[in-house]
């Protein structure tokens, strides 16, 4: 992989193998149409979707609205102290993510978005190759990251969904029901899941 910065210096819940897979479609699915990630946090993600655009010549829009999910505020499991603004008292990821892009040559391939699903869904259309949902895990927040991009993605693209867990003892259950919403939808073919990365083709 054509990476140029130390993955593990980002912050972020990435697993390699999952990283390793969303490079790989996204250098398949770019003669498609662009990318667009929902949820970038710090950039992990970013970095593996967006050096395989850059490598093809094409285009990554990194949408977060960077205030943080709901396990990232304050008192929550995920909260970070290190990407709390305390002048305005809520969490701020971009000035992180804004920095792994200058560290890893992205800012000639990589569009940050920096606004809710809806927001910025309201007037989109640009047909996307590949749509990489790892937004807020709350059914309401799922739900919109899935309306909002799923039918954008083109014949032949890919829909990437993190955090998939059958099994409820095993985690949340929003990204596995919009999983299974694709599924059901007949517009998409589930491939193989790799780790908690679900994945699936547009095929109608």
């Amino acid at each position: 992989m054509n990476i140029d910065i130390d993955i593990d210096s980002i912050k972020g819940f990435l697993a390699v193998d999952e990283g390793q897979a969303l490079h790989q479609y996204a250098l398949q699915t770019s003669a498609l149409g662009p990318c667009l990630e929902v949820g970038s946090y710090c950039g992990k993600s970013t970095v593996y979707l967006g050096a395989a655009c850059r490598q093809k010549n094409g285009t990554l829009f990194a949408l977060d609205h960077h205030r943080g999910s709901e396990e990232h505020q304050q008192g929550e499991e995920y909260h970070d102290p290190d990407l709390y603004d305390s002048q305005y008292q809520k969490m701020d990821s971009f000035p992180v993510f804004r920095d792994t892009l200058d560290r890893a040559g992205l800012e000639d391939t990589v569009v940050p978005l920096v606004a809710t699903s809806a927001v910025a869904a309201r007037h989109w259309a640009t047909p996307l190759g590949m749509v990489f949902i790892d937004g807020g895990h709350s059914m309401e927040a799922a739900l919109c990251d899935y309306r909002s991009w799923a039918s954008h993605v083109v014949l032949g693209g890919i829909l990437a969904i993190h955090d998939i867990f059958p099994n409820p003892a095993d985690g949340g259950q929003a990204p596995y029901e919009i999983w299974k919403l694709a599924v059901a939808s007949g517009l998409f073919e589930a491939l193989p899941t790799v780790n908690t990365l679900g994945l699936l083709r547009r095929i109608a």
